[in-house]
């Protein structure tokens, strides 16, 4: 039988669900993302040091690309095996899970891959969701 996996996934969090033999399991993958509103460094539009302006905006893009790089890779390890993905979300988070996923040729070999857009769902949404997209 083939492990179906279905993720919902924005920036704060993806909801893995995986159905294999007729059973169910779901997991949650934290972000550690920095929101800009919460910046330690909010209103500082940079600093001086010696004769160089420093632009905290870059280091905080910079440092907020790597999160998410790294937090795109946690998901992807997890769902490592599935046969068949359906990525959801509200956000540009699961476009660029579908970017980092195509990207690895291990993580796309074989696998049947859809992408759409849906709202903020709560778990019990997210299972039925994915249920209903595979027809279980």
């Amino acid at each position: 039988m083939k492990k179906q996996t279905g993720i919902w996934i924005d920036s704060t969090k993806a909801v893995i669900v995986t159905l294999n033999d007729g059973k169910e399991f779901v997991c949650e993958v934290q972000s550690d993302l920095e929101n800009k509103v919460y910046h330690d460094k909010e209103g500082d539009k940079g600093s001086f040091q010696g004769n160089q302006h420093i632009n905290s905006d870059k280091t905080f893009e910079e440092r907020r690309k790597h999160q998410m790089n790294n937090f795109l890779k946690d998901v992807v390890s997890t769902v490592d095996g599935s046969d068949e993905l359906y990525l959801f979300g509200p956000a540009e988070t699961k476009n660029k899970l579908q970017q980092k996923i195509n990207e690895d040729k291990s993580a796309k070999a074989g696998k049947s891959l859809t992408v759409e857009t849906s709202d903020n769902m709560t778990s019990n949404q997210i299972v039925a969701k994915v249920k209903q997209f595979y027809n279980h």
